[in-house]
This record gives structure tokens, C-alpha cells and sequence, in this order.
């Protein structure tokens, strides 16, 4: 198409004496000399290790070589760049105008030798930069690298820690700081510009330099698009727009918490009982361990083998209508891949539904002392026979959601129907396997009604994935793997386009003498009222940990914390429903409301809940007062009802119960928060 004079005036390249320049929307996007180019190429060969989802990636490089010389060709519809070093090493980037409007940039080796591509975007050092999917250490990424890479999340995740370390040399499963069951190539700059890769293989974004952002890409070709906004909330409307929104919540979800049971159907009962009793607005029942369960060294795992158990869960159809008339909604697990001795392997071992090994055979991943096929989800007939099996063997029993877990242990050795590489594949599959998740509830008429959530994710998955939970924190107080990590976390994937997020209320992971306190989870639980979902999990080692029925304070804090969240359910839904038809994500920086703040844009441990709702979440153990900042606005504290000029940080009490809230004065919910401080 011809370019508009609109766009043409958006849209600037200028030719230098060595090099050029590219502007759009008046940000310098591109700048190029001999001596500064903005373009490498190379080879190399990826050596990836995958054990139980963590993953070793080097780069087995040959060669590393900067394009200086650029020719600019003019075209009709914007400019064709030719780079070249000498006479054999050469590559092409195209520059335009897609059919949405966005400035696209398209970019291709010319030597079919060379499989690698750093590009270099211009920046200034006053950028921060936000996003990337689900980022658990830092909000702000400037300064550091980030590969892009789905994978278990870590345990700990920090390489100064002694857990992290215990981690690694048992299984190499420490992590580090950009560890992510959820990457995303996206990114938005506080130049008010958001970027978007559109390839799925393994990329590292490194926002160290003060003066460019390399963007190191494993392939041979990549696509590359931006869009600007005047506000940092049309730009999320704008990124949505690319990428997609979530689907407005049931409305049952508001309705409570979610309780996390295993054991069968009689401590389902047994447990509902114990907390309606004592107050708690319970919605649902999560029981993961539906399906059966297997005891491994790690702890309690749940049987892969996608069908009711009925020796565990007896009278469970039936129950399940009781549970529904009574307001409560039960719950389940599934993944993507089948237990190896179990018959569900067998029959897709037969169909032909499994990923091979390069010799033809099913290829079976360890899981932890047990192994399974993976369900070959590039392949239509194996696809649609897995989406048959979650519309029979789960929707079809009246289940309200489940837990779509997993999807990020597709290795990169094994074989798939589509022929494309696992390795370019490996990004990619979590959003698939959410998009057959979405597609089972849309062809039963089932989307609203019923849930589900995952931990891994990529592009598509804000289309396809109806909540996002933040995986396996530890069950402690760390920054980059506790109740902290999950603020962050939640954060970073609003900036990426998914904004709907929770987490298990008091964490999962129990390892080397990790044991979840009473006050972390009564903390946590205060938390999780101010997130879009309440849902607790046992952890892998149920007895190791303080449970939500343990005492009567742990139950009046679920009690009370269940009628916050249910009181505040107008304004959630509300919030809801925005995020569905803008893009603007429930939980929010502060720098979305009070761009004109310099403070907002480093917080990364409080978060505005909705519009007017501002929550710093205590996240360290023996606290009793909390110290949080107050962008420039007249505020209310949710639970004494004192008042409050912005503009600085504060310091208040916070006892457990009372974490720090605070709402807008001037906010049309004024009185329904009001009514909180009688709960």
C-alpha cells in the first residue's frame, strides 16, 4: 500500500554521511553509522539442555560480524536497507507502514549460512523499560539482559542465595533473576512506544546500554513492530489491540475464595464445612489430585491420567451438583502431556498424537520420577482429540475450571508434525495450549461460566488464557521467589497485555527445610483480596506447611479477608470489564495514573488495584507498620478513614488484617470502600 501523507509525516528517515537515521512518531528508533552500527549477523548452533523444565542454553558461535556499510533504497511504501561487510556477508531490512498503521520493521539474512541477528534500537539513558512477559525481579528492566525463554521459574532464583544455590546443585534449579514461566519479545519504553518481536525462538533482550537496546534473535529472519501513544493507557489499548484481551471473568469468582484441597471428596466436604462455618465466603473447590495421585520424593504429584478417579473421589458427579446449588463451584487440574504408564498414553501412542524422537519413537519426557508423552498439539487430529477429552472428561462433568498447567517443557530435540523446529517451537506452545483450552470452552458455550488458569505463557496467550496465576513461589519471605516476587510479576505482565493475575495464597514450593508459617500465609491471604482471584494451594508438601483450616485466627482472617473481597466485587468486576474491552489491566503500575510522578516508575512492591485503590502489600515477617510511597492525590486510608496529602513516602500501621490500602478521596466508590472499615 502507498504510505499516507499521515504516516509519512510520522514516519522519518534521513540519510547521513555514513550511516542514517530512522524517527517515527518523533522517537529515534534506528540510528546507523560505520563506526555505530545498528545491525550484526552471524552463526551459531543452540546446545540446549532441558531437565524437569530447567533449562542450559549456549550458543555454540562461529561468527559475529557487524554490517557498516548501509545502502538506503526508497520504495513505495517506505524504504528497503541494504547491509553489507564486504562483499559476501549482507542482509535486508525492510521499513514500513502495516496495514493497522504501525511502524513494521521486517528483516532478513541474505546468506543462508547465517542464523543469527542482533539488532540494536536507539534509547536514551532516561528510558525505563517495562514488561517482557512476567518478570519476578525487577519491574524496571533497564540495565540488565533478559532472555527470552519459557521454563520452569526457579527455586529461589537469586545466585546470592543459599537456597538458590541447594537448588542448583541438586538439579540445576536455581534460576536467575529472568527465570519466567511466561516471556514475551515485547516491551514499552517510557518514550511512550511499545516494541514487538513476532518470532518465537530463544532471544535476549539486554537494556544495559545507555544508549541502545540489542535485541539478539536465533534466527535468520524477524519481524518487528511499534506503535506510540500519548498516554501510557492508550498505549496498553494499542499493544491489546496486536496481541488480543482476555475475556471478562464468571461471576462466581468474585464470590470468594478457592479452596486448594486434596484428598477425596469427604475432605472436600470436611473442609468446606469447617470454613463456611467460620465466615469464610468460599466460591469453589480446587482439588488437583481429581485425576488420582503419585508420591515421589518431591512430594505429593497428581496422576496424569486425565479421568475422574473415583476410588479417591467417590459420589463426585453428584456432589458437584449439591456443591454448585449451594454457590460453590469445584475445580481441576490438567496439562498437556499424559502419564507414560498410564492408558491415555497409550491411546495417543496409538493415534499417532505424541511428539517423536528423530527416529520415529514417541518421545517421553521425565517428569520427576515418572515420565509422559507429550501431546503433539501441532498436529490437528491430536490437537482436536485432546480438546474432546478436556470437553468430556471435564467440562462435560460440571467441573467451574481447572488449573491448565505446564506448557513449558516442550524440549528441543523432539519431532513434530508441523515441521517446524521445537527449538522455534519451544516459545510458542504455551499459548497453544491455551488456545485449546479457550476453544474447548467457546465450542461448549462455556466461556463466562468457566475458568481456567496457567503459569506458562507467551504471544497469544492475553487472547487465549483466561487468568494467569504466578506459578510456584516458595513458601517464604524472599524478594525474588516469596510473596514479594508475585507484585512484580503480576506487573510486568499487565505492561506485556495480560491483566488478569493471582497466585497461590501462601506460595507452593517446599524445599530444604522450607516450612509456610502461619504468618506468611495470613499475610499472603490479605494480599490476595486485592488481586482479581483468591485461590489457596496445600504446596507440594502439605504436612510441611500451614494450612488455611489450621486454627480459628487463621479462619477469622479468611473470614474477614473473603468479605473484603466480596464487598468489593462491583468494583472489581468493573475493572474486569475494562481490561476486557481496553486493555487496562487490573493491577496497575502507578505510573499509568500519575505519569508526571518521577517516583512511580521505580515502585515495584505496590500497585493500584483498579483506578482508585492503591495497595502496598506487607512482605516481610515481624511487621507492624509499613512504609509505602503516596503519588501526588487525597487519600483515604481504607481502614481508619484518615486522610492523606500524596506527594511523599508514609509510614502506617499494619497489622495483619490491615494491610496498607488507601483509595482515592474523589472516587465514585468512595462509599463502598467506606463500608470496609465496619468489616
Amino acid at each position: 500500500m502507498a504510505l499516507s501523507q499521515q504516516n509519512l509525516e510520522s514516519l522519518e528517515l534521513t540519510t547521513l554521511n555514513d550511516g542514517f537515521a530512522l524517527s517515527w512518531q518523533n522517537r529515534l528508533i534506528l540510528r546507523h553509522t560505520t563506526q555505530t552500527p545498528c545491525l550484526w549477523v552471524g552463526a551459531g548452533e543452540a546446545d540446549i539442555d532441558m531437565f524437569r523444565g530447567n533449562f542450559s542454553i549456549k550458543d555454540k558461535l562461529d561468527e559475529k560480524i557487524a554490517l557498516t556499510e548501509a545502502a538506503v533504497i526508497p520504495q513505495d511504501a517506505g524504504w528497503n536497507v541494504r547491509f553489507t561487510r564486504g562483499d559476501t556477508v549482507n542482509a535486508t531490512l525492510h521499513i514500513g507502514i502495516d496495514a493497522e498503521g504501525r511502524l513494521e520493521l521486517k528483516l532478513k539474512n541474505d546468506s543462508v549460512s547465517h542464523n543469527r541477528i542482533w539488532l540494536r534500537l536507539a534509547a536514551k539513558p532516561e528510558d525505563h523499560i517495562y514488561g517482557c512477559g512476567e518478570q519476578f525481579s525487577y519491574f524496571d528492566l533497564r540495565g540488565k539482559p533478559f532472555p527470552l525463554w519459557t521454563s520452569e521459574q526457579g527455586v529461589g532464583r537469586n545466585k546470592q542465595t543459599y537456597v538458590t544455590w541447594q537448588a542448583d546443585c541438586k538439579e540445576n534449579a536455581g534460576g536467575d533473576y529472568y527465570w519466567t514461566f511466561f516471556p514475551q519479545p515485547t516491551f514499552i519504553s517510557t518514550q511512550k512506544y511499545y516494541c514487538h518481536v513476532e518470532n518465537s525462538c530463544y532471544m535476549n533482550f539486554d537494556f544495559s546500554a545507555p544508549d541502545f537496546h540489542e535485541l539478539a534473535i536465533w534466527q535468520d529472519q524477524a519481524v518487528l513492530r511499534f506503535e506510540c501513544a500519548d498516554s501510557y493507557i492508550r498505549l496498553l489499548e494499542k499493544l491489546t489491540g496486536l496481541l488480543g484481551r482476555q475475556p471478562e471473568m464468571p461471576d462466581w469468582i468474585y464470590d470468594g475464595v478457592t479452596l486448594g484441597v486434596q484428598g477425596g471428596t469427604e475432605v472436600c466436604q470436611q473442609k468446606l464445612d469447617v470454613m463456611r462455618k467460620g465466615g469464610v465466603k468460599v466460591n469453589g473447590i480446587w482439588a488437583q489430585d481429581w485425576s488420582g495421585i503419585r508420591m515421589t520424593s518431591f512430594g505429593k504429584r497428581v496422576m496424569w491420567n486425565w479421568r475422574w478417579n473415583g476410588d479417591l473421589y467417590p459420589e463426585l458427579n453428584t456432589r458437584i451438583k449439591q456443591w454448585q446449588a449451594e454457590g460453590v463451584r469445584f475445580l481441576s487440574y490438567i496439562n498437556p502431556y499424559v502419564a507414560s504408564d498410564r492408558d491415555q498414553c497409550e491411546e495417543a501412542s496409538k493415534l499417532g498424537y505424541l511428539t517423536k524422537t528423530h527416529d520415529g519413537k514417541d518421545y517421553h519426557v521425565e517428569f520427576g520420577e515418572f515420565y509422559a508423552g507429550v501431546i503433539d498439539l501441532t498436529n490437528p487430529e491430536a490437537y482436536d482429540w485432546y480438546k474432546e477429552l478436556i470437553k468430556r472428561n471435564l467440562i462435560e462433568l460440571g467441573f467451574g475450571g481447572w488449573m491448565a498447567d505446564f506448557g513449558e517443557y516442550l524440549p528441543t530435540d523432539t519431532v513434530l508434525h508441523n515441521g517446524v523446529s521445537a527449538e522455534v517451537m519451544h516459545n510458542a506452545w504455551p499459548s497453544l495450549w491455551a488456545k485449546c483450552n479457550y476453544e474447548a470452552l467457546e465450542e461448549t458455550g462455556k466461556l463466562g461460566e468457566v475458568l481456567f488458569f496457567m503459569r506458562a505463557g507467551y504471544t497469544g496467550s492475553q487472547k487465549y488464557s483466561t487468568m494467569m496465576w504466578a506459578g510456584d513461589q516458595n513458601v517464604d519471605w524472599s524478594l525474588d521467589d516469596g510473596l514479594a516476587s508475585v507484585i512484580p510479576a503480576a506487573l510486568s505482565l499487565a505492561m506485556t497485555g495480560h491483566g488478569l493475575h493471582h497466585s497461590d495464597i501462601g506460595g507452593y514450593t517446599t524445599l530444604f527445610d522450607m516450612k509456610r508459617s502461619k504468618e506468611l500465609l495470613m499475610r499472603w491471604c490479605e494480599f490476595s483480596a486485592f488481586t482479581p482471584m483468591m485461590r489457596t494451594h496445600e504446596g507440594n508438601r502439605p504436612g510441611d506447611n500451614v494450612q488455611f483450616d489450621n486454627d480459628s485466627d487463621i479462619i477469622a482472617q479468611f473470614a474477614r479477608m473473603t468479605t473484603v473481597f466480596t464487598t468489593l466485587k462491583p468494583y472489581i468486576k468493573h475493572a474486569v470489564a475494562l481490561n476486557s474491552q481496553s486493555g487496562l489491566p487490573v493491577m496497575r503500575p502507578l505510573f499509568l495514573h500519575y505519569e508526571d510522578d518521577p517516583q512511580t516508575y521505580i515502585l515495584k512492591y505496590q500497585y493500584l488495584f483498579g483506578r482508585d485503590l492503591l495497595v502496598a502489600p506487607v512482605h516481610q515477617p515481624g511487621s507492624s507498620e509499613w512504609t509505602l510511597y503516596l503519588p501526588q492525590d487525597n487519600w483515604v486510608n481504607l481502614w481508619t478513614g484518615e486522610p492523606y496529602t500524596g506527594g511523599g513516602e508514609i509510614t502506617v500501621a499494619a497489622p495483619i488484617g490491615q494491610p496498607p490500602v488507601f483509595y482515592r478521596a474523589t472516587s465514585e466508590w468512595a462509599e463502598l470502600f467506606t463500608s470496609l472499615r465496619h468489616i
